[in-house]
């Protein structure tokens, strides 16, 4: 059973070992889930039963065609850049590999958001 911070524990294990190969990684909750920073920057999350990678919106259209992808939508608005990938899609590890290295990339370009005032 999921708590208010939904999301699968076992697949935040495997990621977070995959980018802790990559970097430091920081964990922060984030959206109702879990979110991992490589390097300062937004790079892979845990949400209910899928992952959210940050990748390339210029690769966006290709990854989409990998089985069970799908571009993120916050408040009626795409996410560019923010894809969701169903927990089943991501058992073979040639999958999973495929969707933690474009976030891993990206995350070398990507810029930090910037820190909420306080």
């Amino acid at each position: 059973m999921m708590d208010a911070m939904a999301y699968d524990q076992e697949l935040a294990d495997r990621v977070k070992a995959a980018l802790s190969k990559k970097g430091r990684v920081v964990s922060k909750p984030m959206m109702g889930g879990i979110t991992f920073m490589l390097k300062g920057k937004m790079c892979v999350g845990v949400h209910e039963d899928r992952i959210m990678c940050r990748i390339d919106p210029l690769v966006q259209d290709e990854a989409l065609k990998h089985k069970g992808s799908k571009i993120m939508v916050m408040g009626g608005k795409t996410a560019n850049g923010f894809i969701f990938v169903k927990k089943d899609a991501v058992k073979d590890p040639k999958e999973f590999k495929y969707w933690i290295g474009l976030a891993v990339d990206f995350n070398k370009r990507a810029k930090a958001s910037k820190r909420a005032k306080r």
